[in-house]
């Protein structure tokens, strides 16, 4: 009689369960499509925002190159301005000079003139004077001599204020040329930097609209992480609402037997020690960190056990699978099992899943071979623990 109630209330509680089980396990499936569908979006817009961020970069290089050019010819616009202004400065001195010269030599000439012109008009009281005043021969004769040489020593002067007027004329027409060579200079460079100031002008219109792009694809590439971590949030909560239905599946299971007068087994607690799930050194602890995929600084809600690609994988401890397969949001292959007691592990990057959901296992099982799936840098485990869903440090429980 008692196995039949027992019966009874199982086929009632039955299509209930199985139903629950159903909605669960599909919106499960539904969510991991749904974080599939952000992964892929945000795999794309993270390439673009890669591609934008280089575009930037090399823009701002060119950027600064051209600015380091416009340095350049600054300094060189600057050096020609200062030669030209030390030219100047000469071709003005050379010019009082050259005047000098010019005026001192037009007086010679005019005092030499006037002085043939009266010799000649008027007979010179000068040197004609001196020579007509010799007291001998002898006397002439030195009088010449000195005439001469006067005569001799103005003309000598004259020569040589011509001369020193042609030398200033030949330093101020090379003067002149290299004025010329500097002003075509500066053309030239005043030309030069136009050119980069119109360059630079163009490379920061360029840089601006870059870095408004980069901006842009910066804010989607933000909305899509919010919109993955929700989306792996629900299906967090999902998990947990599979844990509260294998636990009202224990508790049918229990009823059912109190029912038929068998032995009820005892209820279901966390276990207090979990199997390490692989034997290997820890190559990432639980904590936070700067992700080594994604570069965003959060939780890393496991630890990373370094082992090669297709060790077994053990079960931590007894309890029922309750998901077994892909997950998008990083992990790759992934198995999580319930263990009663609100606790479940976590077991991520797997080669090969050997169990399925729904699947009872025993502690030291084998479940899986480890691999590099998801989001993974090498070969490795990553083994969380969660208690209410809540990530907890693994190595509070392992032994």
């Amino acid at each position: 009689m008692r196995r039949a109630l027992a019966l009874t209330a199982l086929l009632a509680l039955a299509p209930q369960l199985v139903a629950a089980k159903g909605r669960i396990d599909d919106r499960i499936s539904a969510q991991q499509a749904k974080i599939h569908a952000v992964h892929e979006r945000l795999h794309q817009k993270r390439a673009e925002l890669d591609d934008a961020r280089a575009k930037v970069g090399s823009i701002q290089a060119q950027l600064a190159e051209t600015n380091r050019n416009i340095a350049v010819a600054n300094v060189h616009l600057a050096d020609l301005e200062g030669r030209m202004h030390w030219t100047q400065r000469q071709l003005a001195w050379n010019q009082v000079q050259l005047g000098a010269a010019r005026a001192t030599l037009q007086r010679h000439e005019e005092a030499l003139a006037r002085r043939l012109v009266d010799a000649y008009e008027h007979g010179d009281l000068g040197y004609l004077d001196v020579l007509l005043r010799a007291q001998s021969f002898a006397d002439f004769v030195e009088r010449w001599n000195d005439v001469r040489y006067l005569v001799r020593a103005n003309e000598v002067t004259i020569r040589a204020r011509r001369a020193e007027e042609q030398k200033v004329v030949t330093i101020q027409s090379r003067l002149l040329g290299t004025q010329a060579q500097l002003q075509d200079q500066q053309t030239q460079a005043r030309q030069q930097r136009l050119a980069l100031d119109g360059l630079a002008s163009q490379r920061r219109i360029l840089l601006a609209a870059a870095d408004e792009q980069r901006q842009t694809v910066q804010t989607e590439v933000e909305q899509l992480d919010e919109e993955s971590a929700g989306a792996e949030a629900a299906l967090e909560e999902l998990i947990r609402q599979k844990q509260a239905e294998e636990e009202a599946r224990r508790l049918a299971a229990r009823r059912a037997a109190q029912l038929a007068g068998e032995a009820v087994p005892e209820e279901p607690s966390a276990p207090g020690q979990l199997l390490w799930p692989v034997s290997g050194p820890i190559s990432s602890p639980f904590g936070m960190r700067t992700n080594p995929i994604t570069h965003v600084f959060i939780l890393h809600a496991g630890i990373d056990i370094a082992v090669p690609t297709g060790t077994t994988v053990a079960a931590a401890a007894d309890g029922r699978v309750i998901v077994a397969g892909w997950d998008d949001g990083g992990c790759g292959n992934m198995i999580v099992i319930d263990h009663g007691g609100h606790l479940a592990t976590q077991y991520c990057h797997l080669s090969q899943i050997y169990v399925g959901v729904g699947q009872d296992v025993q502690r030291g099982q084998a479940i899986a071979a480890s691999g590099s799936t998801g989001n993974s840098t090498g070969p490795h485990v990553h083994f969380g623990v969660r208690i209410d869903g809540r990530p907890v440090d693994p190595m509070s429980y392992l032994h």
